[in-house]
């Protein structure tokens, strides 16, 4: 898990786009603020091209190897809470007792979470956060929304994204400018770990959508465990 959880965080790509659709491009009904997202997806691609992405590709090309998975590890281990609390919420016990005894090893063997000694015995990662926990109890997703500095999001997992913030271990972190260090470090971090999707990226007929809908595609694997239900057919969406 990362130290701010939620699938619109994993999938922090700021890249560019146009605050108008391009030609041919449909309106997606999930998306019916897409003038205003694509604004926001301007403004953090800025922001993305000037400051975050100059600093994260100069971690990735002159840090270690070892040291950034360290790092990682560190930061994984220090949002295990919240997936331990996320699990709890949802009725996942199982997975609330093994990311528990992740903890645990991972903060004492693996000296502070440095190391994933737990990884290495099967514990496996749950990945869970609250907006995950707000779709199991049944909360509808709410309209696709692009959110300045965060990213892809919506209503309901925006409203998960505050909460997840408070059970944040490094949000009790009080020593400043310590505190800020970490988190600019873990934001480095992440943004090194999506270089690899600049391309991708790239090559995509329209990068907005494509990050939409990848963002979409993805909270929805996540909140069904990794097997959503099949999409109805065409025919079934429409109206008599």
């Amino acid at each position: 898990m990362r130290l701010i959880k939620c699938g619109y965080l994993c999938l922090l790509l700021l890249f560019g786009g146009c605050a108008s659709l391009p030609p041919g491009a449909q309106p997606n009904p999930d998306d019916p603020y897409e003038r205003f997202n694509r604004a926001m997806y301007i403004f953090n691609d800025s922001l993305d091209r000037a400051i975050l992405k100059p600093v994260a590709t100069g971690y990735h090309d002159y840090i270690p190897g070892p040291i950034q998975s360290g790092i990682g590890n560190f930061f994984t281990n220090l949002g295990t809470p919240i997936d331990i609390l996320n699990n709890l919420l949802q009725g996942k016990f199982l997975n609330a007792l093994s990311d528990t005894g992740r903890l645990v090893i991972n903060t004492t063997i693996g000296i502070g979470g440095l190391f994933d000694p737990a990884g290495a015995i099967g514990l496996v990662e749950h990945d869970e956060d609250f907006g995950q926990t707000l779709a199991v109890w049944g909360v509808p997703s709410g309209p696709y929304l692009v959110l300045p500095f965060v990213g892809p999001s919506g209503f309901r997992d925006g409203a998960g994204y505050l909460v997840d913030t408070r059970a944040d271990p490094l949000y009790y972190y009080d020593e400043n400018p310590e505190q800020y260090y970490l988190y600019a470090l873990y934001y480095i971090d992440l943004r090194a770990d999506l270089l690899q999707a600049d391309d991708l990226l790239q090559d995509a007929f329209d990068p907005y959508a494509f990050v939409r809908d990848a963002y979409l595609q993805r909270r929805e694997y996540l909140i069904y465990d990794g097997n959503p239900p099949p999409a109805l057919p065409d025919y079934l969406l429409e109206d008599d």
